[in-house]
């Protein structure tokens, strides 16, 4: 039985991340058909599998006589991690990084019973198994080396995290911008639908009260001094009437013509999210292909859209 100070804790961290790391990466790249450098940041580390194996050793620290203990605690303690940070990245980036929603005895796709399950069964295996060959090699490690090596790691990973945790903001903000751009569209099409509806019901009105007018000609012959002066007042009214047509017309298609150009530029806006922020987001959506959105989940699948003719043309 062997206990640890903080930099042996934090060799455990990266050590256990880096292992989790190879065993997701190995995985997802065997079911996608190509290399998938799996996680969250861009080195070869997992943080939840080195924060699971630590929470899992802490928690079972007491109990590691008993099987059935390590099993239950080490499968609850990694559990509430997962969820914790499950929930915790999903109100942060409106995106799941993992999702088990489609499992059986699932809480908010965070977490499941078989995920727990396994959880449990690694809890056994981590301390009877893996954790009896590593403890006299880390305690083998002289002080100094191992902080010095635990400084290295946690610059390298700290940089990496900032870097990572910046590419998970930009996705979160052009899922956002790209929503947001995807309804102001759809708006703007319905005001144009409304406005030529309209602006068509005007010029048919108009129409047809001027044919009314010229049909009411053949009446007014019978009375020719009548007629003249009728004719007169109804070219007047018939003139006004085509000038408030050209007016409106003229307005309708000002308005029109505005609403297009907001189409338009609405449009380029979108286009020019191809640039920094649209790159660290097919950035992250590479390395998590298993991501989802609730909110903003035919957003994300448009993106892949793109990511996926890229790589044809490619």
């Amino acid at each position: 039985m062997y206990s640890y100070n903080f930099m042996q804790w934090l060799i455990l961290f990266y050590l256990y991340s880096f292992i989790g790391w190879v065993w997701e990466s190995c995985y997802v790249s065997l079911k996608s058909g190509r290399w998938v450098n799996r996680g969250f940041l861009h080195g070869p580390l997992l943080p939840i599998y080195g924060a699971g194996a630590v929470t899992i050793l802490f928690s079972t620290m007491e109990v590691r006589d008993s099987i059935p203990l390590i099993f239950l605690l080490g499968m609850v303690g990694a559990t509430i991690l997962e969820y914790i940070t499950g929930a915790c990245m999903e109100r942060m980036f409106h995106v799941r990084y993992w999702d088990y929603s489609d499992k059986k005895w699932n809480l908010n796709g965070h977490i499941c019973l078989a995920a727990s399950l396994v959880w449990g069964c690694f809890s056994v295996l981590l301390t009877w198994g893996i954790q009896p060959l590593i403890d006299p090699e880390i305690m083998k490690i002289p002080r100094t080396v191992a902080e010095f090596v635990t400084i290295l790691l946690s610059v390298i990973f700290t940089c990496d995290f900032m870097q990572s945790f910046r590419e998970a903001v930009d996705l979160k903000e052009t899922l956002i911008k790209l929503s947001e751009s995807s309804e102001h569209i759809r708006r703007m099409q319905k005001r144009l639908e409304v406005v030529s509806a309209f602006a068509e019901q005007d010029r048919e009105i108009y129409q047809t009260k001027l044919w009314e007018k010229l049909a009411g000609r053949k009446e007014l012959l019978q009375n020719l001094d009548e007629y003249r002066r009728i004719q007169r007042q109804k070219l007047r009214e018939i003139e006004e009437k085509l000038v408030q047509i050209k007016e409106a017309g003229r307005q309708k298609a000002e308005e029109l013509s505005s609403l297009q150009e907001s189409l338009v530029k609405e449009l380029q806006s979108m286009g020019a999210l191809t640039n920094r922020k649209y790159q660290n987001s097919v950035r992250q959506l590479r390395r998590n292909p298993g991501m989802i959105s609730e909110k903003y989940g035919d957003i994300l699948k448009d993106i892949r859209k793109i990511m996926s003719r890229n790589g044809q043309k490619k």
